[in-house]
């Protein structure tokens, strides 16, 4: 039965070597610092909820320019300290130096953190492209090296299914990917995407250019579909029309619009787990319940808390 507007091929079904309907899967999430410390309680009980889930990881952004430094380095080390969860914490180019980074590198190791999202990062709020700091790295190859030289760091990375608004072209895109492979990093997280079909195609292109490492595909369910499409706009990914359709006549209606962002986010990966994919990475925007559905609905359930209350 077709739930929602999602395609469904049947020439990709079980497509990945090993694929079974059944896989067990492993997932990490993905949260944001909380902005005030009013928010903190809140961010912390969305945790808790996504804890008995035992996710491989949990990653904690970085914002624009460094904006949200100090609170990205006291949540992951709250994390660190109080529960038995692996965090993991953004670390982008934008606008530090490499001595800058050295120091944020090192406080994160001598904190117990080995696990680092290396991204190159938006621009600061007023540009429109990136542009290196002088004394800086020119992107996240040179960021990904840096890392590896001074400790043995996991590295993740991201990657753009759907190609990066910056890239020459598909070809150029997956080549870069490449080169953050071959520079030390350890898996890719892909933007989130809609079509499952996106991702499978990508993942064959990226493996047929030699890229080895895993290739984990990041997964949005669409809270608020007036933000999803201005972060679709500014990442390049494709907002097809079945899914503006759905979400039609429901901005005053939450209740409605939950039932069918969970909808649609558990058939995208129940498609992706027939096709052999058996890890997740959820961009939760730190609300626990809708991730936590679709976690449930690919067959996991709760293990003992580990996150203290």
């Amino acid at each position: 039965m077709i739930m929602s507007g999602i395609p469904h091929n049947r020439e990709v079904s079980g497509k990945l070597l090993g694929a079974k309907a059944n896989n067990r899967v492993e997932v990490s999430f993905e949260f944001f610092p909380p902005t005030s410390d009013a928010l903190a309680e809140k961010h912390w009980q969305a945790l808790t909820r996504l804890a008995p889930l035992n996710p491989k990881f949990v990653s904690v952004t970085y914002g624009a320019g460094g904006s949200t430094r100090e609170r990205t380095h006291s949540l992951v080390s709250r994390i660190r300290q109080e529960t038995a969860l692996e965090p993991a914490a953004h670390l982008t180019c934008v606008g530090a130096t490499r001595d800058e980074l050295e120091e944020v590198a090192e406080q994160y190791w001598s904190s117990g953190i080995r696990h680092l999202v290396a991204l190159r990062g938006d621009p600061p709020e007023g540009y429109a492209s990136f542009t290196p700091h002088p004394g800086g790295f020119a992107g996240s190859v040179e960021l990904i090296e840096f890392l590896r030289k001074k400790h043995d760091f996991e590295v993740s990375v991201g990657c753009y299914p759907e190609i990066h608004p910056d890239a020459k072209s598909s070809l150029a895109d997956i080549d870069y990917l490449k080169r953050k492979m071959d520079a030390g990093a350890t898996r890719a997280i892909t933007q989130f995407f809609f079509d499952p079909e996106v991702y499978l195609r990508f993942v064959d292109r990226a493996r047929a250019h030699g890229i080895t490492i895993p290739i984990v595909p990041g997964i949005l369910p669409v809270t608020n579909y007036s933000k999803i499409r201005q972060f679709s706009s500014q990442c390049g990914t494709q907002v097809p029309a079945w899914l503006t359709h759905l979400f039609e006549d429901l901005d005053e209606d939450p209740a409605t619009r939950n039932l069918v962002a969970a909808m649609v986010a558990s058939e995208q990966c129940l498609q992706l787990q027939r096709a052999g994919v058996t890890d997740f990475h959820f961009y939760t925007l730190n609300r626990a319940d809708l991730v936590y559905s679709v976690c449930h609905t690919l067959g996991l359930r709760p293990e003992q808390s580990t996150v203290t209350a």
